[in-house]
């Protein structure tokens, strides 16, 4: 039992390690008590209370939220006049435990997601040319989805043009601990990006076999927890980064996204039937930059019509299951203008056209039933 103060009996050193189980590594999302980090606990007689944490490493990002939560668990407690945390890092032995209680005891690095009974639903945001808004949508219904309670990462495997980091917000670099990478978060979003690792703006400058190896770690070195979603920004077109991406994560839906432009909308469909090769199930399409709606409420369709119909009944006829249309996502300058600012649409202006039919969208991904998610489809592409 605990000494007396005042009135008040002070908390035992079991209470304390108690209320640190509500104090969650902000990477691991872990309780710091599961994970080891509880150094050692005092508790002077004057009701301040010294907790030791151990950091996974010394220039661990968040070591300010860290204090914070443990001072707010343990001040709670009656009869502490004070909390005063102090900071340790891991030794190598400690670290190597953690890995082991994270990831297993494997010789190599595996990729949760296309492990048997993964319940992550990873969906890859494709489009055959570049400039239709693709990496705009992911990082939209990325945030989208995390307002929903569901856990979120999102992966920028356009290695050559990455632009996540900077759209979502995440300007914290990864933390390596032991042979794992901690992906940094921006509005409840884990991501990681080969921006992160590159000095500048320079470019990356690979051939096939390096974006493979590339996307193998951020898929498997990478420790992302108990994802729901995860969401793959793969480059235009259908190279290397698709084909890897079906070799990788074989259950991995495919997300087109397009414009309503015919000509972009023929080349959206090569993206789509990429997934007739790979036998990876068409998880739907998005059309962006619709129309632009006049202060009259007069809508311009400045890039035609109809292309993500015209899309979304060429890849049902090819498949031969119902691919849905998902939404119409309105030309809107936010859109661009909260990208560049990293809080995405959805965020900075929830009532906005736009922002509704992305939400939308996230709400039909997120909910969807398994069905046929997570299983190759049996599909010949025509004419074989």
């Amino acid at each position: 039992m605990g000494s007396v103060t005042g009135t008040q009996q002070l908390p035992s050193v079991e209470d304390v390690r108690t209320a640190l189980k509500d104090v969650y590594d902000p990477e691991i999302k872990k309780p710091i008590t599961d994970l080891g980090m509880v150094k050692d606990v005092v508790i002077g007689e004057d009701g301040v209370v010294t907790v030791g944490i151990y950091l996974t490493v010394a220039g661990c990002p968040l070591k300010a939220t860290l204090t914070k939560d443990t001072t707010k668990a343990v001040a709670k407690l009656p009869a502490v006049t004070d909390v005063r945390v102090e900071l340790d890092v891991m030794s190598d032995e400690q670290r190597t435990e953690l890995r082991k209680s994270l990831r297993g005891d494997a010789a190599e690095p595996v990729i949760p997601f296309a492990q048997p009974g993964s319940l992550t639903r990873v969906y890859c945001v494709a489009s055959g040319k570049g400039g239709v808004g693709k990496s705009s949508v992911t990082v939209n219904l990325a945030v989208a989805m995390a307002e929903r309670g569901l856990s979120v990462g999102v992966v920028d495997a356009d290695i050559y043009g990455h632009s996540i980091p900077r759209m979502l917000g995440a300007r914290e670099k990864p933390t390596k601990v032991e042979k794992m990478i901690m992906p940094p978060q921006a509005h409840g979003v884990k991501v990681i990006s080969i921006g992160m690792f590159t000095p500048g703006n320079a470019p990356v400058v690979w051939r096939g076999p390096m974006l493979h190896r590339a996307l193998q770690q951020f898929l498997a070195d990478v420790f992302w927890g108990d994802l729901d979603i995860l969401l793959l920004d793969l480059p235009p077109g259908t190279g290397d980064i698709a084909i890897s991406v079906a070799q990788l994560i074989p259950n991995a839906e495919i997300l087109v996204v397009t414009t309503p432009q015919q000509a972009a909308a023929e080349v959206a469909e090569r993206a789509g039937a990429i997934a007739m090769q790979t036998r990876q199930r068409v998880a739907g399409v998005i059309e962006n930059m619709s129309w632009l709606e006049t202060p009259s409420g007069e809508r311009i369709e400045v890039f035609g019509a109809g292309g993500g119909q015209t899309v979304a009944d060429s890849l049902s006829k090819s498949v031969g299951s119902r691919v849905p249309l998902l939404g119409q996502v309105p030309l809107d300058p936010r859109l661009r203008e909260q990208g560049d600012e990293g809080t995405p649409l959805v965020l900075a202006e929830p009532d906005a056209p736009a922002s509704q039919v992305l939400k939308d969208a996230a709400r039909q991904l997120a909910v969807r039933a398994r069905g046929l998610a997570g299983m190759m489809l049996n599909v010949t592409p025509a004419g074989r």
